[in-house]
């Protein structure tokens, strides 16, 4: 543990893509992450980019692949959903930040109303009380009152409401390219340094 280390949970909505990306990035960077996902982030792994997680049983390259090998021994620390004897679950666990990329209408409702029926939903509660950067990347439309409501009660409690809408000013090329927008404006709010998007103003 240091405060440094990143926290990084997957749920179940769409956008396995995005998470997938940020991990890559952020083991790129050399941070130690604390990961942690949700049974439906599994069903959309296997859904969206056909990877077969098994959160019992996990192993990162079930879920990077081939980029599994950008993580050095220790880089990555696994929990299971259920586990809340996993030190992530204290607020005297230090981090620089969590990321819920991407974040399901459930998590932020549960985030919300300080329901921790998981160990997602608790260790996004004790970046809250801590006070900590917590940012929720939902990626959902369109959005009825009840959801845009806990998504405002999250943003007034702290936490970084950073909707998965890629931008189209930098003349993505790629579906990569769109990607690489909303995750490096993640980094952008972990304060992590990259170089995945042109920037307004900057000359092409």
């Amino acid at each position: 543990m240091a405060a440094g280390d990143l926290i990084m949970a997957l749920t179940g909505a769409s956008g396995a893509p995005y998470g997938l990306r940020l991990l890559e990035v952020l083991l790129e960077t050399g941070r130690t992450i604390h990961l942690t996902l949700s049974p439906a982030a599994a069903q959309v792994l296997e859904q969206e980019v056909d990877r077969r997680v098994r959160l019992d049983h996990f192993e990162l390259s079930d879920l990077l692949g081939d980029a599994a090998r950008l993580a050095s021994p220790h880089q990555v620390e696994y929990y299971h959903h259920l586990d809340f004897h996993a030190g992530i679950a204290s607020g005297s666990f230090l981090t620089s930040g969590m990321v819920v990329c991407p974040c399901s209408m459930g998590t932020a409702a549960a985030i919300a109303n300080g329901l921790s029926q998981n160990l997602i939903h608790r260790a996004a509660d004790v970046h809250l009380k801590e006070r900590r950067r917590l940012i929720l990347v939902p990626r959902e439309t369109p959005l009825h009152a009840i959801q845009l409501r806990n998504l405002m009660t999250c943003s007034e409690a702290g936490a970084v409401i950073l909707a998965a809408m890629p931008a189209f000013y930098t003349r993505p090329q790629s579906l990569q390219d769109m990607i690489d927008f909303v995750v490096g404006r993640i980094c952008d709010q972990l304060g992590v340094e990259h170089r995945l998007l042109r920037r307004w103003g900057e000359s092409t």
